[in-house]
């Protein structure tokens, strides 16, 4: 394989399968870089003291390459897809070790990137706009620029607004704070101050919106199939409330709120993640909320004030989803058992704001304010230290 191209997305059966990304990290192409020194790169973990000996994650590898803050990471088990502060996105091969790509042409700081396994999209979000990418060319294509206010276009067809740098929006814009998509990548659900657009990715085009009834700009959202053709998605503001709705694939228009979590945060809301039923919150007050979105009423099963001592600003979960994994800005982690909440470990984490977390099938990924992404897997209990075993 051509190692400036892309590997092909794994199939949904390599989901769930026990990879060891750690051995091909390890193997003799990782070191390799000086064809290209300007690339970035996958290294060793060589840092010390960031876990104590009962740590149950042990970092292991640190993807260096930004210039600037990491606000945020996706990742499959063959590739990691990563956005900063220095306006770029970059694409990583898990299986060399090394940068792919350097995604360029954003007007200001890339603050989400998203990956979809059965569409094979990439997209990266910058000011008002969402770039969609085909990443299997190379250079990757930029196939549509889709805006805040509903319009897309294709990137022969940018206007100055979308490639001028600054903080200024045009008029009718708003930043986008979040994007999410439904699980084969047919629907994308794109933040616009209070309210959501949605996209049919089939057509690139905005089929309708969701009427929030949000006070404050929405900051996170999540998505989780709720049935055949059918997503829920959740939303998340800096009004303090979380609110869920039912959108059915390819319905169009206007879709009011399904039902509203009470008691709200007493701050914004900064991470939502989802799995069935079990939707767990994370705000700037520093408090984590478990809720069960099953129950007609008191929806709410616990409350984790002072989970962290900062803004916890994302969430995670692990492969099998029994862990739930939070960062916050003061940089440490954090992993709770999700039946029953309890703190399983506390991990200084990187020196800086921790902005985002993804998991594959045996890594947990956390994008700093640092610059890097630390790479992180699950230390079995045989394990009598940190350190990393090649031989594993």
């Amino acid at each position: 394989m051509n190692d400036t191209t892309p590997p092909a997305s794994p199939p949904t059966s390599r989901r769930n399968r026990d990879d060891n990304v750690f051995s091909r990290l390890t193997s003799g192409t990782v070191t390799n870089y000086s064809n290209n020194p300007d690339r970035g790169v996958i290294v060793p973990f060589t840092g010390r003291a960031l876990y104590d000996k009962h740590s149950p994650l042990v970092c292991t590898h640190v993807a260096e390459g930004h210039s600037r803050a990491v606000l945020s990471v996706a990742a499959t088990n063959d590739v990691m897809f990563t956005g900063s502060k220095d306006c770029t996105a970059k694409i990583w091969d898990l299986h060399t070790g090394q940068e792919i790509q350097s995604l360029p042409e954003h007007p200001d700081s890339v603050v989400v990137v998203r990956y979809n396994e059965f569409n094979r999209l990439a997209f990266s979000v910058s000011k008002s706009f969402i770039k969609v990418w085909d990443p299997r060319d190379n250079p990757a294509r930029c196939i549509k620029i889709l805006s805040s206010s509903g319009l897309a276009a294709t990137s022969t067809q940018s206007t100055t607004s979308i490639t001028s740098k600054g903080p200024d929006l045009a008029p009718g814009e708003n930043k986008i704070l979040d994007i999410q998509l439904s699980l084969y990548g047919t629907t994308l659900f794109s933040t616009c101050g209070n309210i959501v657009r949605v996209w049919d990715l089939r057509m690139f085009y905005c089929v309708g919106k969701l009427n929030t009834g949000h006070q404050a700009p929405i900051m996170c959202m999540c998505v989780e199939e709720a049935g055949i053709d059918n997503n829920l998605v959740i939303t998340g503001s800096k009004d303090h409330y979380i609110k869920a709705f039912e959108v059915m694939e390819g319905v169009g228009g206007i879709h009011n709120p399904k039902l509203t979590c009470t008691p709200p945060h007493y701050d914004g809301i900064e991470a939502l993640v989802v799995n069935g039923d079990q939707l767990f919150s994370a705000s700037r007050d520093a408090c984590i909320k478990k809720w069960d979105l099953s129950r007609p009423n008191n929806k709410l099963v616990q409350s984790l004030n002072q989970a962290h001592k900062d803004w916890i600003q994302a969430l995670g979960f692990t492969n099998n989803n029994n862990t739930l994994v939070s960062g916050c800005r003061s940089g440490f982690i954090k992993l709770w058992a999700t039946d029953t909440c309890q703190l399983i470990g506390d991990i200084k984490a990187h020196s800086m704001a921790i902005h985002s977390i993804d998991t594959n099938a045996s890594l947990v990924f956390t994008a700093s304010a640092d610059n890097t992404i630390g790479f992180w897997r699950w230390k079995s209990s045989c394990e009598p230290s940190p350190e990393y075993n090649d031989d594993s």
